[in-house]
């Protein structure tokens, strides 16, 4: 079973408080890069994998999606979620990623945010994600950037002349790296940029786009603190086909 981070309270307080919970999909930094990999939805089956808040869920009913299925590990967020959605198209449901099992051939779309990279056997999962669509589907998601997880020790250090350096090592040994975010002890598993990919052609999936998620100047000059994700890639944005 995945460690479930979201439902320790300190976690989850923490997490409450990030502009992406708050403001929803406009509070993340990254969603104009997501939004132009996002197909019509009008009458559409859409899952959301990891849907947290349900910010996407509803997004995508309020863009003519027929219906939404989102699934999360956390009773925390579901809940939240429930919450937040009035409409009776959308369905939230309690599951654990690593042992998901879906409906062959019952979703136009799949999508998920910033959750993968909690996943040991992405394998399986991206199996049981190709398998659940319907030919020609869509699927987008977004994971942490190896090169963000991969470091033993991640954060920023400088060198001798003050430039920002991101200590990268152990980018090829794969698995699993525990670090300290909103509460001690995240565990998250890395896998190189190749394995990821590799791993959906292996299955069945025709790769579309892959963004390696930066800012605009524009959102640099609106949020400064933006800047030191020019220095390195904090995530990593996949369009995908089945």
């Amino acid at each position: 079973m995945a460690q479930n981070i979201y439902d320790r309270q300190e976690f989850f307080d923490g997490y409450s408080q990030l502009p992406r919970s708050v403001h929803g999909l406009s509070g993340a930094p990254e969603w104009p890069d997501i939004r132009a990999l996002i197909p019509d939805l009008a009458g559409e089956r859409v899952v959301d994998l990891g849907c947290g808040f349900g910010w996407f869920s509803r997004w995508a009913l309020d863009h003519g999606a027929a219906s939404t299925l989102g699934f999360d590990l956390s009773e925390k967020m579901l809940a939240r979620a429930r919450e937040m959605t009035a409409s009776s198209r959308a369905e939230y449901r309690i599951a654990d990623l690593e042992t998901l099992e879906l409906p062959a051939a019952d979703f136009d779309f799949a999508y998920s945010s910033l959750a993968f990279h909690y996943v040991v056997d992405f394998g399986r999962l991206a199996k049981t994600i190709y398998d659940s669509l319907r030919p020609g589907s869509g699927f987008v998601f977004s994971i942490e950037h190896p090169i963000y997880m991969a470091p033993s020790h991640p954060g920023w250090q400088h060198d001798e002349e003050g430039r920002r350096i991101w200590p990268l090592d152990r980018y090829s040994v794969e698995g699993e790296r525990t670090t300290d975010w909103l509460a001690k002890g995240v565990v998250k598993y890395h896998r190189t940029l190749g394995t990821t990919l590799n791993t959906l052609i292996d299955v069945g999936f025709a790769i579309r786009r892959v963004v390696e998620w930066s800012p605009t100047e524009e959102q640099v000059a609106q949020h400064s603190a933006l800047a030191e994700e020019l220095d390195r890639p904090m995530m990593v944005i996949i369009s995908a086909g089945r």
